[in-house]
Parts: C-alpha cells; structure tokens; sequence
C-alpha cells in the first residue's frame, strides 16, 4: 500500500469512526447534544434525522473507499458530510454560540480530507 492509498484509508475510517459516535450520542439523546442543539436552535425531533445522515456519510465513505467500483459514492458521502458540517457551523454562527465551534469544524475538517483524498486517488 502506497502512501496515498494508506491516507485514504486512515482518514476515511477515521471520519466514519467520528461520524458513527456522534449520531450515535444523537440517537442515544446524550445530554451534551441535547444542550447543544438546544442552543443553537436545532428542535429535539430533528436529532435521529440528523443522526441518519451522519451514519448515511460514514457508511458511504467507508464503501467508497473499500470498494473500488463505489468510489463515486464515496465522493458523494464526503461532499454531503462537508456540507452537513458547513450547515453545523452555520447554525453555531447564527446563535453565536462560539465556545464549541471546534467540535463541527472538527468534524468539518475530517470530512474535507476524506473528500480531497477520495476525490484524487
């Protein structure tokens, strides 16, 4: 395994694992997501919505990555999980909540590499 293909793979599951913990924190209506949707004006019903598209990104990474013939899909997953993350941010910035504005960019972050190295190998 070449260098690009091994950065691939290890941002790629890394930004699966992070997407499969926080939704699931989501669905399990953990007590810090709770707080913070509240904050930032995101409604309670909302969560397992939002908990199925992070699963939905991190599954399709993961096959897009692992399955050659699926790599549009991966493309695809990265690109929705980017602007997942942008919204996230967005919403943070419109209730000026700043003080974890990390925890999306974060997220953010991971997502464009998984996007940049699936989109280039």
């Amino acid at each position: 395994m070449t260098a690009a293909p091994f950065a691939l793979v290890l941002v790629t599951v890394l930004t699966a694992a992070v997407n499969v913990a926080i939704a699931t924190a989501d669905l399990a209506g953990a007590r810090f997501v709770i707080a913070n949707s509240a904050q930032v004006g995101v409604p309670r019903s909302w969560l397992p919505w939002l908990a199925a598209l992070k699963l939905a990104g991190a599954a399709g990474l993961l096959l897009g990555v692992f399955v050659t013939a699926l790599r549009p899909l991966g493309v695809a997953a990265a690109c929705g999980l980017v602007l997942f993350y942008l919204g996230a941010i967005a919403f943070h910035l419109r209730a000026r909540v700043l003080h974890n504005l990390a925890f999306p960019a974060f997220y953010l972050a991971t997502a464009t590499t998984s996007l940049t190295l699936t989109a280039t190998s």
